[in-house]
């Protein structure tokens, strides 16, 4: 186990490397003088000029390069353009939110998710079954930003219940969790129906029932685990997506986190809060993956020795 999870860490090393250079080389090359942006349209020459060779603009792309990679292994990301706080801590301070919002989307996304698709798996072609597959078509079909805006018409303006957005008590959370979870849940449940279903009609579950077995036994010890292992997998992918993927719904509900702050950042063309919002977003995924690796050979001991 130990050394499946450092060959996916030594793996996943380069990975993060390829993507720091991509982002790096992205925003070297695109139009624009971040130092005309910092000193203004209206700037003199010279006053551009020194703002250039404060940044090291002035320098050749490589040695900007390897200036950037020291800079970031120390977690220097820059400051902010217009706020002049560190890109790194307005990160952190905007993470817990998202992060936050993410968990409990995808919390709810598993419990109802993969309790419908049970239930759908063993009420196979019933009226139970006919409901779900209609809600998870739906829910898979479904635009995000049109669902966020449904919630807030009928649950915030016409029944007054939640808040339209903002952060605050438990209350805030309801409908950006709720708008986050929809897909997921829709997602998880179909998932999770085609791999029970897919599992129950292999020869050891034949054998468990034949030995006379109880069937709740046979589904919850035998068949769940290993329908589950590729439901896991599609769980931590969805965190990451939603990690790095909230920013329409994060905007809608005014919801101060990563998603917000990207958006921010582009409108006023904060070079490196995007640069490093961006990195960020990949480095997460990154990490949600080899996570997802992991716990794929926890539930399966055969991918350790593959």
């Amino acid at each position: 186990m130990l050394r499946y999870i450092i060959h996916r860490v030594v793996l996943a090393i380069p990975l993060l490397l390829l993507v720091v250079t991509a982002v790096f080389v992205v925003f070297a090359l695109i139009p624009g003088d971040p130092a005309l942006i910092y000193a203004g349209e209206s700037a003199h020459p010279e006053v551009i000029e020194r703002v250039r060779r404060q940044f090291g603009l002035d320098r050749p792309l490589h040695v900007r390069y390897l200036t950037y990679l020291r800079e970031l292994s120390q977690g220097n990301m820059g400051r902010s353009i217009f706020t002049g706080v560190p890109v790194a801590t307005e990160l952190r301070q905007k993470f817990t939110n998202t992060l936050h919002l993410a968990v409990a989307s995808i919390a709810l996304a598993a419990a109802v998710g993969i309790g419908t698709g049970i239930l759908s798996a063993l009420k196979k072609n019933a009226g139970w079954d006919r409901v779900t597959t209609l809600f998870a078509l739906g829910g898979i079909s479904i635009p995000g930003f049109w669902l966020a805006l449904l919630l807030i018409y009928f649950f915030s303006v016409q029944l007054r219940w939640f808040p339209t957005g903002g952060v605050g008590t438990w209350r805030h959370y309801v409908l950006p969790t709720v708008a986050l979870s929809v897909f997921s849940t829709a997602y998880l449940t179909r998932m999770t129906r085609s791999a029970l279903l897919e599992v129950v009609r292999n020869d050891y579950i034949r054998t468990a029932r034949a030995k006379g077995l109880p069937e709740r036994l046979v589904i919850f010890k035998h068949a769940l685990r290993n329908a589950l292992i590729p439901v896991v997998t599609v769980m931590g992918l969805r965190l990451g997506i939603t990690l790095t993927g909230s920013v329409v719904t994060e905007t809608i509900f005014a919801w101060p986190g990563l998603g917000r702050l990207m958006v921010a950042a582009v409108n006023g063309r904060d070079y490196p809060v995007i640069q490093g919002t961006l990195l960020f977003f990949a480095a997460t995924f990154v990490v949600v993956n080899l996570l997802v690796d992991v716990s794929y050979a926890v539930f399966d001991p055969r991918i350790r020795y593959r």
